[in-house]
């Protein structure tokens, strides 16, 4: 299953105020409230490694980045983009390894959503880098913590209830920052699926 699905339209979002005068007029339906847009990034530059089919280089040269609490959105000047749900964001994190170009980067899980893997086999081919360049770095921490906490709604469905049941509230102030600096390594420090089942209340 391929972790991105192709778009040429933006998913409808509220903002944060919109959701909040919804809410508070009781609609008929909470299900039927929009999800609620966390950051909005224009001038955006993406990467996919390897390359998603359908989308071309041109397409991930600029656009402009959507982290909404149901997906994370890229939609291209050219009119096509794609959207990746959180399960499927094993990890991002803020690199800074090039200095002239920071970005956020991620690993996709391309087996998410389908059968589990049996134990011990390879599953190198099943992931998917991307990389998120903001025009203006100083966007990055907006962007990752924004991140987390869209993924903090969307825990893994294969964790174990001991596995998730230490923390009721997840906070972005708990995801460290890659810098890249004095020989630090890229590890796991913005897993997103080890939260739990508790949906984070942001309000």
């Amino acid at each position: 299953m391929v972790s991105a699905t192709i778009i040429t339209t933006v998913p409808k979002f509220v903002s944060p105020e919109e959701h909040r005068n919804i809410v508070q007029s009781t609609p008929t339906s909470f299900n039927d409230i929009p999800p609620v847009l966390r950051h909005q990034e224009v001038n955006v530059s993406i990467s996919l490694d390897p390359p998603l089919d359908e989308f071309t280089t041109e397409d991930g040269t600029n656009g402009v980045l959507y982290v909404i609490e149901s997906a994370l959105v890229f939609m291209s000047s050219t009119g096509r983009g794609f959207q990746i749900e959180y399960p499927a964001i094993t990890l991002h994190a803020i690199s800074r390894e090039q200095e002239s170009n920071p970005s956020i980067y991620c690993q996709l899980d391309e087996s998410a959503g389908g059968p589990p893997a049996d134990e011990g086999a390879e599953d190198v081919s099943n992931m998917r880098e991307l990389s998120i360049a903001p025009g203006n770095p100083a966007s990055l921490e907006s962007i990752f913590e924004a991140m987390s906490l869209c993924a903090s709604l969307h825990p893994d469905p294969n964790m174990s209830e001991d596995d998730d049941a230490d923390d009721a509230f997840v906070s972005a102030d708990q995801f460290e920052t890659f810098t890249g600096e004095e020989g630090e390594e890229l590890s796991e420090v913005g897993r997103v699926r080890s939260m739990n089942n508790n949906r984070y209340a942001p309000y």
